[in-house]
């Protein structure tokens, strides 16, 4: 059996279409747990009404505040072999617990299943979102996931299927670091579970102007937080001499947080007004100072203008410099 772990705050416009597409599934070996956080509009109410009628439907009150205690709190109460997340506001395509299902039971444990995703809205979506999704169905098409992983959330929150004994093995929902899923996702790789994609487009996400990604300060921002304790973890050669690459605000902000975790680092930019200066104790040498060769160098990139990235790419490939081995996209 499948359990689908709903976390619920304040969905109510949004709730009849999640229950339409959960009850449409082509699988029929499901069960729902949703769990409300403390909603203020007609949520709970909603959901114990459609939770009558559907018994494979199961409605409970949060035991905590936010997102991880309600996930908690679902994930105690539910009793499926697999384990999948849902969002309250988005909506399933018909075949997806299928076609998950179908991919992950072909696999077996130690796999994490996964596909494409569609952002949708009533608005004109952000280019933002567009390029987001493009690049995670970019990475679904190659089955490239860890190489990316320091760059940005590689899996979508409600875009997988796991064993209830591997999720338990990596800790489950356990951990109360934000932004959850992204920390999920580098348990994955910590516990060295396998990311394997599907082609087709196996969740709808609904952007809207009170979705949680857009207004929770703990979701915004570029998480060095979280990526820079898991990188020096699991990745990080003292061996080598570490590199970063990128003097503008989140070189800066990178740059920070090596120097107060006393990592040594070598700092480099292809800005040539930031060439030779001293920033936080750092003489900033440029690219042509340093010729990068993996058994020499380990290197983060913290640039993202899209022409600086260009460069930056045509610089790696005259290399032999492996991405995710040897040089880690942090933007």
């Amino acid at each position: 059996m499948i359990s689908i772990l709903v976390p619920v705050k304040n969905a109510a416009p949004f709730l009849s279409e999640c229950f339409i597409s959960i009850l449409g599934q082509t699988e029929t070996d499901w069960e729902a747990i949703f769990v409300d956080d403390h909603s203020t509009d007609e949520s709970l109410p909603i959901l114990q009404s459609v939770a009558k009628r559907f018994p494979r439907i199961k409605v409970y009150s949060s035991e905590g505040k936010g997102i991880i205690p309600a996930l908690q709190t679902a994930y105690r109460h539910s009793a499926g072999q697999m384990i999948t997340r849902m969002d309250a506001d988005d909506v399933m395509p018909a075949r997806k617990l299928e076609w998950l299902k179908k991919h992950l039971s072909t696999l077996g444990p130690g796999h994490v299943v996964t596909g494409k995703v569609q952002y949708f809205s009533q608005d004109e979506l952000g280019d933002g979102y567009i390029r987001y999704q493009n690049w995670l169905n970019e990475l679904a098409k190659k089955n490239t996931h860890y190489q990316d992983l320091y760059k940005e959330c590689v899996v979508p929150s409600s875009g997988f299927m796991i064993y209830r004994s591997d999720l338990d093995k990596i800790g489950a929902f356990e951990q109360t670091i934000y932004p959850e899923d992204y920390d999920l996702v580098f348990r994955f790789y910590q516990y060295g579970l396998k990311i394997s994609a599907i082609q087709e487009v196996i969740h709808h996400w609904r952007d809207h102007p009170s979705r949680t990604s857009r207004n929770v300060k703990m979701y915004s921002g570029h998480f060095f937080d979280l990526k820079l304790p898991y990188f020096l973890a699991l990745d990080y050669n003292p061996d080598k001499e570490l590199v970063l690459i990128g003097a503008g605000k989140k070189g800066k902000m990178l740059a920070q947080k090596l120097i107060y975790r006393k990592v040594p680092f070598s700092w480099l930019t292809n800005n040539p007004k930031k060439i030779g200066t001293n920033i936080y104790g750092q003489t900033l040498l440029s690219e042509k100072e340093i010729n990068l060769h993996p058994d020499d160098y380990q290197v983060i990139i913290a640039i993202s203008s899209p022409n600086d990235v260009i460069e930056m790419n045509q610089s790696l490939a005259q290399t032999t410099m492996v991405k995710g081995i040897d040089y880690f996209w942090f933007c």
